[in-house]
């Protein structure tokens, strides 16, 4: 028994977080999607310096409007990083070496913050170089950074909270678009409009972006952020742990 652990160590969560990186950008999905990122912002920084606003055409500006293409596309690589499990039927093999599920996840989350440093440093690259064809100003405040962090962060990981839930690409992804714009739909309503200003995260993430954070928006942010990625996560796990694999 020593000698087959020795020979099978148990693998330490960073080496799985190492390994759920390579996956995420390996596959042929995850590669492209982190080509079709790279190319987003981009689109959105020469639109912006060609036809955009003069107040947008600075650093800043440059970089929240980067933010934002990709805080639309990231959610869906943290989606395949859960799915491709099941997709592709390389979950019995991943669980099977790892039967601790629970940390396999947890690395696939830690994987989610190496993948945003790389989506926020791919805004920062891309708004800098426009930048220096619209010849705006190069103040970026330290806010803005975090924030821009934050939002992608939390996109990425609802993402993943989703793919949990639902376990299939096409409908996670489906789902991750429909639900959030259904409730905002509803949040038109002048019945649920207060309600939408505390659940509906297309408007309590928008003070991320636009530099408006108070303490109530802060509040309002958490509560969004308990509904649909708190509650979707631990459904999303019990979900995993009930889930035969074949």
């Amino acid at each position: 028994m020593t000698a087959h652990a020795e020979i099978f160590p148990r693998a330490g969560l960073r080496r799985l977080t190492g390994i759920e990186l390579r996956k995420m950008a390996d596959t042929r999905a995850g590669f492209w999607l982190l080509v079709v990122i790279e190319l987003m912002a981009a689109a959105i920084v020469t639109i912006t310096v060609v036809a955009g606003k003069a107040s947008e055409q600075d650093f800043h500006g440059l970089f929240k409007g980067a933010l934002l293409g990709v805080s639309v596309l990231l959610p869906v690589l943290g989606i395949l990083a859960v799915t491709s499990e099941w997709n592709q039927r390389t979950g019995l093999t991943t669980f099977a070496l790892v039967p601790a599920r629970g940390r396999v996840i947890a690395a696939k989350m830690l994987a989610t913050v190496g993948v945003t440093v790389y989506a926020v440093a791919t805004c920062l690259a891309t708004a800098a170089i426009g930048n220096l064809f619209a010849g705006g100003s190069w103040d970026l405040p330290l806010y803005a950074l975090a924030h821009g962090a934050l939002l992608e962060l939390l996109g990425i990981l609802g993402g993943v909270a989703f793919g949990l839930v639902f376990l299939r690409s096409a409908l996670a992804i489906v789902m991750w678009f429909v639900l959030p714009t259904a409730w905002s739909a509803l949040g038109a309503i002048h019945a649920l409009d207060k309600p939408a200003l505390w659940l509906d995260t297309n408007r309590t993430l928008m003070p991320l972006v636009d530099g408006g954070m108070t303490g109530t928006a802060w509040a309002q942010l958490g509560t969004s952020t308990a509904l649909w990625l708190g509650a979707f996560l631990v459904v999303g796990l019990w979900r995993l742990r009930r889930t035969e694999l074949k």
